[in-house]
């Protein structure tokens, strides 16, 4: 597509957004709303439409090839990012699930469920491919080594002696002669076999001819009629014909088109880094001394224009203030000095009386009052909706009506460049400029002063110093004499820091939830689907630590927990989250410590290493697999020589110290998690996640995709719609264990004469135990337990709002009667 294409997709989004801002952000806030199902459609409905508008800003981010466009469109897409997560946040809090399902919603606005998917901004890896490349081939040149002595410790050659050889000869030499006797056997007997039948049928020339034909002609019906139905098919849009499964030559073209201009990106980019330097020079030579002789010459008509006014010469502004930026705002000298008096005076002012006390209590009191009766739901305060609307502006006033008929190849625009490096070349040389002017007053003062006072005022005022406070104890760093190199090294060979597999997010198939909402009307609690799972990790994992900006702005997620059956993908979402964010993976599973950093001090320097690698080379994920295993409320026999509990009290105090620019996540996944406290493990992780067992509509894109990844073809003769069916109960991890069972590289030849059939799946699938129903209620009813799950059930009782049971004799008893 070309440049216009991308532009008026920018455009559009931005118009789009601006309307999506006088909405979320109106002049007068709106009252209250007392009923929670409204206010929720209300959310709902401006989540739908800021992802809508998300996916348009990062295709036009990652197609447009101007450099000046770029950074624009980038500053609003983090801040509609960080919109989107904390839509996401007050979802959470408004509806006390992590799931939502807004079926209803994308029914109204005409939209399509992959209209709100959450897409993965492509620049979280682009933007950093070298870096990420040399990282990659720092951990492969670890790991390769490490490999090598593994495999020469595996293999162990040992030699053998000459009964031993002649032994596995004479077994050799005999299986190769049976196998040539049994197929000579074979042979003989199929020749004989054909003798045979060729002595009974004898037939005349006519009959042979007529069965001949009968064959022959069955055979062409069958084939007419399956062609037949297959165009019948296709043209009622039951299948699609096999020319569109293949990418067709448009979208090869269309797919080398955007890499060409991601090429041209880097290469305008490094183009604009360049002339920004060039431009910066010349106009420190040329225009910096003319701006520096213009200011001082204003600065010295305020002196003249203030002793005129006052008869006096004014304090210079500090430099904290602004300088003399204060004195070419709008205002007059009497104003401006006015301020200035007002606010060395500040810190001087009056305590209220007992009547204006008073006075204050009643209007506070009737402010109160006032909360109360404008009771209901709010919007929470958002940090972000102000970036957008400075993005908004700048693109009306600077590139909505701008002229580019001349940038026909969108390079970057002098003139932009110019416009902004003034403004940097003023505040630099207005700070120069006040050095000189500050002592320029002192002399005017004692030249026209002098005989006023002895003493001279000096100009400059002494800057206050800092409050004397309580300095912060620092932690101390265990490894200050080490390079990170050498601790990244360390933590490699120790098996603490490993490789992400190659798989991303997308590939965690599942379809959307479409009776979502029908069955929460009807006061049932729908599982969710495998999509929605996808939609909050994405949210929770990716998009935080993908972009700085909307880590340190959007609600922090330190860590959250991946419970579900074994089979379900939690282990395959950490390697996805790692690599859509191009992130490190650091393996603090209880398993995976046994042995290594032993002791106290040990221990405290496995993490400090962990997390400062982590810190200086982030985004990290930090992996804990079995998170169960940390929280044992009693640790098993045969697990105690293992310690698992070993990071119960230090891993919460690192959670601690994740602040919003780390780029930090800890990720617990489990299985198990009956068996833990469940206090400890809800304070360890602020998000829990639960992910069921794929359904209906999961199962039947998951069979489709996996035998197709694996080899296999889907044909008609395969019905996906039972296979799907008699799979109720079974995970993504069983399904792949059955595929890989039965499509061997010997099937896959016979593929085209043998294809594949549903019945095929049976054996395998029973053989193997599923997900039952008692297990899944088990992990409702412990899901039910967690702080948002007890939330939930509360709201869906009636009783929210209600505090919980005071306990006998405790704290809150105490307080009953105030």
């Amino acid at each position: 597509m070309s440049h216009s294409t991308y532009n008026k997709l920018w455009a559009d989004s931005q118009m789009g957004l601006k309307s999506l801002l006088t909405e979320d952000n109106p002049a007068q806030p709106p009252r209250p709303e007392k009923d929670r199902v409204v206010f929720f459609q209300r959310l709902a409905t401006l989540y739908v439409r800021y992802v809508q508008i998300f996916r348009q800003l990062e295709e036009a981010y990652d197609q447009v090839v101007h450099p000046q466009k770029r950074r624009v469109i980038r500053a609003v897409l983090d801040g509609v990012m960080g919109r989107v997560l904390e839509l996401k946040n007050e979802m959470v809090e408004k509806e006390f699930s992590e799931y939502h399902y807004m079926d209803d919603v994308i029914q109204d606005l005409k939209l399509t469920p992959e209209d709100i998917e959450i897409p993965i901004p492509r620049y979280f890896l682009s933007e950093r491919s070298a870096l990420l490349r040399d990282r990659g081939k720092m951990l492969l040149g670890i790991l390769k080594p490490m490999e090598d002595q593994e495999k020469l410790k595996s293999v162990g050659v040992r030699a053998l002696n000459l009964e031993e050889a002649v032994k596995i000869l004479q077994v050799s030499e005999r299986a190769r002669q049976g196998r040539l006797r049994s197929k000579f056997m074979k042979d003989i007997q199929r020749y004989e076999e054909r003798q045979k039948r060729a002595k009974d049928l004898v037939l005349a020339k006519d009959t042979a001819a007529l069965r001949i034909q009968k064959v022959w002609k069955g055979y062409v019906q069958r084939k007419k009629t399956q062609r037949e139905r297959e165009d019948e098919m296709i043209f009622l849009g039951m299948t699609m014909d096999l020319s569109h499964t293949k990418p067709s030559p448009i979208t090869v073209r269309v797919k080398s088109n955007e890499a060409r201009r991601r090429t041209k990106q880097e290469e305008y980019e490094e183009d604009y880094q360049k002339s920004i330097v060039v431009i910066t020079k010349k106009l420190r030579e040329v225009e910096a001394p003319d701006i520096r002789e213009t200011m001082k010459e204003q600065i010295r008509q305020w002196f003249i224009e203030c002793h005129d006014a006052t008869g006096t010469f004014p304090d210079y502004p500090d430099e904290e203030d602004g300088g003399s930026g204060l004195i070419f705002a709008e205002k007059t000298p009497q104003q401006l000095m006015e301020e200035l008096a007002a606010k060395e005076e500040g810190d001087t002012s009056k305590k209220p009386t007992d009547k204006e006390e008073n006075k204050q209590g009643t209007k506070n009191k009737g402010k109160e009052m006032e909360e109360e009766e404008e009771a209901g739901l709010k919007m929470l305060p958002s940090a972000f909706l102000g970036d957008l609307e400075v993005g908004q502006k700048t693109f009306e006033s600077v590139w909505q009506n701008r002229t580019e008929s001349k940038n026909f190849s969108q390079r970057h625009e002098a003139e932009l460049i110019k416009e902004q490096k003034r403004k940097e070349i003023e505040l630099e040389v207005r700070v120069q400029v006040d050095e000189l002017m500050r002592q320029e007053l002192v002399n005017w003062k004692l030249a026209v002063d002098k005989d006023k006072s002895g003493k001279a005022k000096g100009g400059a005022k002494k800057k206050k110093g800092s409050k004397s406070g309580k300095k912060k104890k620092k932690d101390k760093d265990l490894t200050a004499d080490r390079s990170t190199e050498s601790l990244y090294e360390e933590l490699v060979e120790k098996g603490l820091l490993k490789q992400a597999e190659n798989v991303h997010l997308q590939d965690y198939v599942g379809d959307y939830s479409y009776l979502g909402t029908t069955l929460r009307q009807t006061d049932i609690e729908p599982m969710p689907s495998l999509s929605d799972v996808r939609q909050v990790v994405a949210l929770y994992a990716v998009l935080p630590l993908g972009s700085q900006v909307v880590h340190e702005k959007a609600p922090l997620v330190k860590a959250i927990l991946l419970a579900g059956p074994s089979g379900v993908g939690k282990k395959m979402l950490v390697h996805a989250i790692c690599q859509e964010t191009g992130a490190n993976l650091f393996d603090l599973s209880p398993l995976n410590l046994t042995g290594k950093y032993p002791g106290k001090s040990g221990l405290a320097m496995m993490l400090h290493t962990v997390f400062k690698v982590a810190r200086l080379m982030q985004p990290s994920v930090v992996w804990i697999g079995d998170a169960e295993k940390m929280f044992y409320k009693k640790v098993p026999k045969e697990e105690k020589e293992l310690d698992p509990k070993r990071l119960k009290k230090d891993l919460p105090k690192m959670l601690k110290s994740i602040k919003g620019g780390d780029r930090i996540l800890i990720v617990g996944t489990t299985q198990d998690p009956f068996n833990a406290d469940l206090k400890s493990l809800c304070k360890m992780y602020d998000k829990i996640i639960l992910i069921p067992r794929p359904d209906y509509a999961s199962r039947y894109i998951m069979w489709k995709q996996l035998i197709k990844k694996n080899g296999g073809e889907v044909t008609a003769s395969l019905d996906l719609s039972s296979l799907a069916k008699i799979s109720d109960g079974y995970t993504q991890g069983h399904m792949v264990q059955v595929i890989r069972s039965i499509l061997t590289e010997h099937h896959v030849r016979q593929l085209a004469k043998r294809p594949l059939t549903a019945a095929e799946f049976v054996a395998p699938l029973a053989k193997i135990n599923p997900v039952f129903r008692d297990e899944e209620e088990a992990f409702k009813n412990w899901y039910a337990k967690t702080p948002l799950g007890r939330k939930r059930a509360k709201a869906a009782s009636g009783i929210e709002g209600e505090e919980e049971p005071q306990v006998k004799g405790g704290k809150n008893a105490k307080k009953k009667g105030k």
